[in-house]
């Protein structure tokens, strides 16, 4: 069988970054003083042992090994699917302010719009337990980016990632998941279903570093963080604890020379602490889109939602008076009981009716809070 004019390109990078005992670091120095990894395979280990260990040295100059071999093919064959593609550091479509990170991925396994890793993006992160209104301010303003043609880059976990991906797919500019699995391992399961839809939507790309097959390991998280924030020309943090995986992503993009913004919330909230925490040690208050359309250079949209705050008085179904006394802190029956001068029945009643058109949250403990 024709070997493809891809396979002929992809095999020695291929060759090269599958073998087991070549570290990163040790690829990134080799790479520096070969043009080609075609070069570097056929150095002789007196000159390979000018950049690496012995050991490493070792790895590289053996035979190329039947499982390397199958795991090569097993590349080459999912990047010839249709939609598939392994993107290398040396392609000239590699993302340009991914390449200039201070640890680029040399390799790209991605699945989808490609295109949109060299788009104007900013990436979404916040906690995978979000609350209610976190996952609104996530998707909201996620749609609202997307509609002013900006790229939504997140890395498809539960809560603040999923509603980001779930917005950014309503607007124009698309979105971008970044994973810490092999590409062709489906993490986590609730979330296949959106991952398909983005890869097959035509307005979204998945990405990952790692080769096909590598399982959710914990430490895979971390390092595919950096990938998210080099991607994005801004950060947004939703929502965090005040340790928070979140704020090493937040870290990673102020290294990188990105802007980072935060949405704050309540003094009470567990998962505003990290943002609040951001915000003093100099991040840019979000409230609105509006903020982050400027820290891009963008103008603002026109009417947007985001831009101003919402007039209870406007939207359907909407009790104002007993919005007005739930507030925006954590407050139990009784004493909203107190506030509204209700009977525990009717107000019962009232604050489902506010749940169910998502303009207040339940909280453990038999308290509520207003989103809205």
């Amino acid at each position: 069988m024709a070997v493809s004019e891809q396979d002929k390109q992809l095999n020695p990078w291929l060759q090269l970054c599958l073998r087991d005992g070549v570290s990163i670091s040790g690829l990134r120095r080799l790479l520096t003083q070969f043009e080609h990894p075609s070069m570097i395979l056929q150095a002789s280990a007196r000159r390979l042992g000018e950049i690496v260990s012995e050991a490493q040295v070792n790895v590289l100059t053996a035979p190329v090994s039947a499982s390397l071999q199958q795991r090569v093919d097993k590349a080459l064959d999912w990047a010839a699917l249709p939609g598939h593609r392994i993107m290398t550091i040396g392609d000239p479509d590699y993302p340009p302010l991914l390449r200039h990170i201070a640890d680029p991925p040399i390799l790209l396994y991605l699945k989808g719009c490609t295109e949109l890793l060299s788009t104007v993006g900013v990436a979404v992160v916040g906690s995978r337990n979000a609350t209610a209104q976190g996952l609104l301010h996530a998707e909201r303003f996620s749609q609202a980016m997307s509609e002013a043609g900006v790229v939504v880059i997140s890395g498809l976990a539960l809560g603040i990632d999923a509603a980001a991906h779930e917005g950014a797919l309503r607007g124009i500019g698309g979105t971008v998941a970044v994973l810490g699995t092999g590409i062709d391992i489906s993490y986590p399961q609730r979330n296949i279903a959106l991952a398909q839809r983005l890869a097959e939507s035509g307005s979204g790309c998945i990405v990952s570093e790692y080769p096909l097959g590598m399982p959710p390991l914990a430490a895979n998280f971390p390092r595919r963080n950096r990938i998210i924030s080099g991607l994005a020309r801004a950060v947004l943090v939703v929502e965090a604890a005040a340790r928070s995986g979140s704020l090493i992503t937040a870290r990673m993009a102020a290294e990188q020379g990105r802007d980072v913004l935060a949405i704050p919330g309540s003094i009470h909230a567990p998962l505003s602490k990290g943002c609040h925490l951001l915000i003093k040690q100099g991040a840019k208050l979000a409230e609105s889109i509006d903020d982050i359309l400027s820290e891009l250079g963008q103008l603002p949209l026109p009417n947007n939602a985001l831009a101003k705050p919402h007039d209870p008085s406007l939207l359907p179904g909407i009790d104002e008076p007993l919005l007005n006394f739930i507030g925006f802190d954590p407050i139990d029956v009784d004493s909203l009981s107190a506030r509204s001068a209700m009977d525990a029945a009717n107000l019962h009643a009232r604050l489902l009716m506010l749940e169910l058109e998502g303009l207040v949250e339940a909280l453990p403990g038999g308290r509520y809070r207003r989103l809205q």
